[in-house]
């Protein structure tokens, strides 16, 4: 008879299995009755089964977890811990109550004092677990930050991560390391983001995380993947004005070196990502330089303006039409299945423009500006003007045409006969009509805001237009619609 290999049960076969697993697990506690070896191999394939939490019910119990628990933090073999501490690690994935269960019977204490170990397998395990207990849980993440040094271990494992940059006599690379390494950065970031009134505590792991920035070359294909992607987004709720924190950010000897590389990282994902992956992965490199500009040297604003806002050979072309990255940037303000990434973007670049309305048209157009200022309540410049200029690749001011923010003589007209007046108006009718029917009686707030906004343009020169209905209503031309009415359209 063929034995079966370990954990490939399925059905009724596989929930017997992992019963008998569990049972067996269980009465090992109580009087030792396994080997090591069997001891290891039986959690080995309780492991395996769990993958998949179809007819493995008794992992999941509380009595199950119990055991595991037992297991991976009252037993003096390093190795049979961890055995116990991937199968809580999948459970908890897996099954989110079992995650209160871990809290409940007071095993984060002993998760955070463990956490020290100078251990890949530790690190990535124990942060694992702790990150998972931070969803859905009372876990208290100030007791353990008080009483158990989870900030200093969290520093104290980013640290052995910068060490081995410099260590010249390491040639073979351990997978488990940058795996290790990107839970604790996905713990830090989600206890910072909880318990906000200990950000403080975790103010030293800032010039750690700057120089894992230089751990690896940074990827054309996915330059956001780890360890990139969580090394931003480990930053985001820090305190980046302490002066721990300006020493590193803002190095004496290059004050531009890191937001250059956070720029770098941002050109390379708004080029490499699109879909959902640009909303969530691109989004939070725009949030911290958003951060970084608040809190940056007046030379390091200047060059990040240099970098991000359009520049002279930008404005040879419409605006928001080239493959420069504050090109992509402006494309990406209006990108409509994007949300979070079109109002961070929109944000950075009136950050940029010193949160000044008219610098604001002025940098990247009505065009691009209007939408942003009308969904934040900032009013229209007074002072916008129907000749704005700009200066060229040669810093010689030219008239810029303040809707798109092209060099005005850049622009290229298609060789298309005008409409007739008759066309115009019948246009004008019809576009009325459609506005009446369907815009208007949805958004009569902000209509009366466009057509004050649009008189005061009309004041400042900006554009000249005549209000098709206003023009309607004078020349005797308005007529009522009854709700039947249905336009026949050419």
């Amino acid at each position: 008879m063929i034995a079966m290999t370990m954990g490939t049960a399925t059905g009724p076969a596989k929930l017997q299995a992992v019963t008998d697993l569990v049972n067996k697990l269980s009465d090992d506690l109580e009087r030792i009755s396994l080997l090591p070896k069997d001891r290891n191999d039986a959690l080995e394939e309780l492991k395996i089964y769990g993958r998949d939490p179809n007819y493995a019910d008794p992992i999941f119990t509380t009595d199950g977890i119990t055991m595991l628990l037992r297991y991976a933090f009252q037993n003096n073999s390093s190795e049979t811990a961890r055995a116990a501490l991937r199968v809580i690690a999948n459970a908890m994935l897996l099954k989110p109550e079992t995650r209160q269960m871990f809290v409940s019977q007071g095993y984060p204490t002993q998760a955070c004092d463990h956490l020290g170990a100078d251990h890949w397998d530790n690190e990535f395990l124990l942060s694992r677990i702790l990150f998972l207990s931070t969803y859905g849980t009372n876990v208290d993440l100030i007791g353990l930050i008080e009483n158990h040094q989870l900030a200093e271990h969290i520093i104290n494992n980013l640290e052995r991560h910068v060490k081995i940059l410099s260590d010249k006599q390491k040639q073979v690379l351990e997978p488990m390391e940058d795996m290790a390494l990107g839970e604790t950065l996905k713990l830090m970031f989600n206890v910072t983001h909880f318990c906000k009134t200990k950000v403080s505590a975790f103010t030293p792991a800032v010039c750690y995380i700057i120089s894992l920035l230089w751990k690896q070359d940074i990827s054309e294909g996915k330059p956001l993947e780890p360890p990139f992607g969580p090394l931003v987004n480990s930053l985001l709720n820090l305190d980046l004005q302490a002066d721990e924190s300006q020493l590193a950010l803002y190095p004496k000897e290059d004050p531009n070196k890191v937001t250059s590389r956070i720029v770098e990282l941002l050109d390379r994902g708004i080029r490499a990502y699109g879909g959902n992956d640009l909303e969530t992965i691109v989004t939070p490199v725009i949030s911290l330089l958003s951060k970084l500009y608040e809190t940056a040297p007046q030379d390091v604003r200047q060059r990040l303006c240099e970098c991000l806002l359009p520049t002279a050979e930008d404005r040879q072309a419409v605006l928001g039409q080239g493959e420069s990255l504050p090109s992509k940037l402006l494309k990406n303000s209006t990108n409509p299945t994007a949300p979070a990434l079109r109002d961070a973007i929109s944000h950075l670049l009136f950050d940029l423009s010193d949160k000044d309305a008219s610098k604001f048209v002025d940098n990247v157009g009505y065009g691009f500006a209007s939408g942003f200022l009308f969904q934040n309540n900032v009013p229209i410049p007074e002072s916008m003007s129907a000749s704005l200029e700009k200066s060229d690749a040669s810093g010689i001011q030219k008239p810029v045409n303040p809707i798109t923010g092209q060099f005005l003589n850049t622009e290229k007209f298609a060789n298309e006969p005008e409409m007739t007046d008759e066309e115009k108006e019948r246009e004008a009718e019809r576009l009325f009509v459609l506005f009446e029917r369907f815009v208007r009686p949805a958004t009569t707030v902000c209509v009366q805001r466009y057509i004050d906004d649009l008189s005061r343009l009309k004041k400042t020169g900006v554009i000249r237009v005549q209000n098709p209905v206003e023009k309607a209503a004078q020349e005797g031309r308005f007529e009522e619609l009854s709700d039947d009415y249905v336009e026949e359209l050419d």
